[in-house]
């Protein structure tokens, strides 16, 4: 039975020390390509991350000089391969696995019209994410202590996101049961990508994905952003994911996969996105 999940109030801070004096990256001149009128915000959030983000253990310290370029700039580009909704309402999103807010409160960020549920099962974690959420003023942003599967009956959404959170059968197993049907799990991987989805398409497939493809967006970053997207047809039978062991993903990020991602794919457009795949 799924355990109850808490949706977190946004805290008015973390209620932890700071590391000081606080070293920022200089923002780079692809960050204002990428967010916009909202750079500000962006700034501020790399600010966090580079603060209390390391303090609290969600980066390490030898990201702080990469923060924009392999963190918070390669999890923005991802909105693009989420589409708008109509006018004066927002798609959901889920991201599993928060952690540090990437790639959803960089999304939230990047994309106000978006409604981003960050599902993060450490209580740690969705502290520093809520009084993230408060200190940035973001009224798309919300936290749940929860695992994936623990909203299995309570949310269903047209988009999953993860980044660095277990293989990707695994991760399906967690997420799939989440999306309404046609809906896609975006999930940030490096450059082992191509082999991962070779690897598994046919147990993908017996678990319910109809079409997989790797996709690649932010041609102007220094490294694009590698995305295995797996899309739904018919809602996912759930019964046959019970099983299953249970969600670690807030324990389960591997760091060996951050987001690299090859630049040789076979098809372009003027998006910034390439990919290849096809159906399952």
């Amino acid at each position: 039975m799924a355990e109850d999940f808490q949706l977190e109030a946004p805290a008015p801070s973390t209620g932890m020390p700071a590391l000081s004096p606080v070293q920022v990256p200089p923002t780079p001149p692809q960050a204002g390509e990428v967010f916009g009128e909202r750079l500000a915000l962006a700034e501020q959030f790399v600010a966090i991350l580079a603060d209390t983000g390391i303090s609290h253990g969600l980066i390490g310290p030898r990201e702080a000089s990469r923060l924009w370029d392999r963190h918070v700039l390669n999890c923005a580009v991802v909105h693009r391969g989420i589409a708008s909704t109509s006018p004066g309402s927002r798609q959901r999103v889920i991201d599993v696995g928060s952690g540090a807010g990437l790639p959803g409160l960089a999304l939230a960020i990047a994309r106000p019209d978006l409604e981003i549920h960050l599902v993060e099962p450490l209580t740690r974690r969705t502290g520093w994410l809520s009084g993230t959420v408060a200190t940035l003023g973001l009224d798309n942003a919300m936290v749940h202590t929860a695992r994936a599967e623990d909203l299995w009956d309570r949310l269903t959404v047209p988009y999953v996101t993860a980044r660095a959170v277990s293989g990707i059968v695994q991760l399906a197993a967690w997420t799939l049961p989440l999306l309404s049907p046609g809906g896609s799990l975006l999930a940030i991987k490096g450059a082992r990508a191509e082999e991962e989805l070779a690897t598994n398409r046919a147990a993908l497939h017996r678990m319910g994905v109809a079409e997989a493809s790797i996709e690649v967006w932010g041609d102007e970053l220094p490294t694009p952003t590698t995305v295995l997207r797996l899309t739904i047809g018919d809602p996912v039978d759930r019964r046959r994911f019970t099983q299953r062991g249970g969600s670690s993903a807030g324990s389960a990020r591997r760091r060996a996969d951050r987001p690299g991602g090859s630049r040789v794919m076979t098809r372009a457009d003027g998006s910034g996105r390439r990919s290849r795949g096809g159906a399952s």
